[in-house]
């Protein structure tokens, strides 16, 4: 009995303490690819009013992709990012010789509400001792319970032709800290990518 009460325990934990980020779709262009390497050069650009926030993402997601990447806060001015024209974005895509374009942005906010069933502890040995140890029983009651969840979608074009090659939506529930939850982003989108076979080569380090 008490092997299979460590059991449980053990995968209740291990649960709980799992990233609260998970990938929930994604899609790849048949065929296509992105080969870690200096052949090719992605700009990065976060789709975040706040500055600050933008130059975290960029940075997080720049520190996993192998080869040339540009974060877009070095490129576009906040006023830019703002009200930018294409034709802008395709001057400096042109002109920095960029091969891919990666873009990030939190595409919805819900609210989900699950119920949490209650739970009772105490002695489950020989009747005997269970009536003696009946005034150690305690029991909690269920109660529901509303989580938040951030949806944030990153999108992978090409430049040559202009063309999405790549997209996938992750789901964060009750994310606490920027930092955390970016790297926990960043870290799905990158695992899931290699997964679809689209990132090949060896990862930098």
């Amino acid at each position: 009995m008490r092997s299979i009460y460590i059991t449980i325990f053990t995968i209740v934990f291990m649960v709980a303490c799992g990233p609260s980020t998970q990938i929930v779709k994604s899609w790849k262009d048949p065929g296509a690819s992105f080969t870690q390497g200096p052949q090719n050069k992605t700009l990065v650009i976060a789709m975040v009013k706040d500055e600050t926030s933008r130059r975290v993402v960029e940075d997080q997601i720049i520190k996993r992709m192998a080869g040339q990447a540009v974060a877009s806060y070095t490129l576009l001015t906040p006023e830019l990012m703002k009200g930018a024209e294409e034709s802008t974005l395709h001057d400096i895509l042109t002109q920095g010789q960029f091969t891919h374009v990666l873009m990030t942005r939190l595409v919805d906010v819900d609210e989900e509400t699950h119920y949490v069933p209650g739970t009772t502890t105490g002695y489950y040995g020989g009747w005997g001792r269970y009536y003696g140890y009946g005034a150690g029983f305690y029991t909690s009651p269920g109660y529901y319970e509303t989580d938040k969840n951030y949806m944030v979608e990153t999108t992978v074009y090409t430049v040559n032709p202009d063309k999405l090659v790549w997209a996938g939506t992750t789901k964060s529930v009750n994310p606490t800290k920027l930092e955390d939850t970016i790297n926990e982003i960043a870290d799905a989108v990158t695992t899931k990518m290699r997964e679809d076979g689209f990132i090949t080569g060896t990862a930098q380090q």
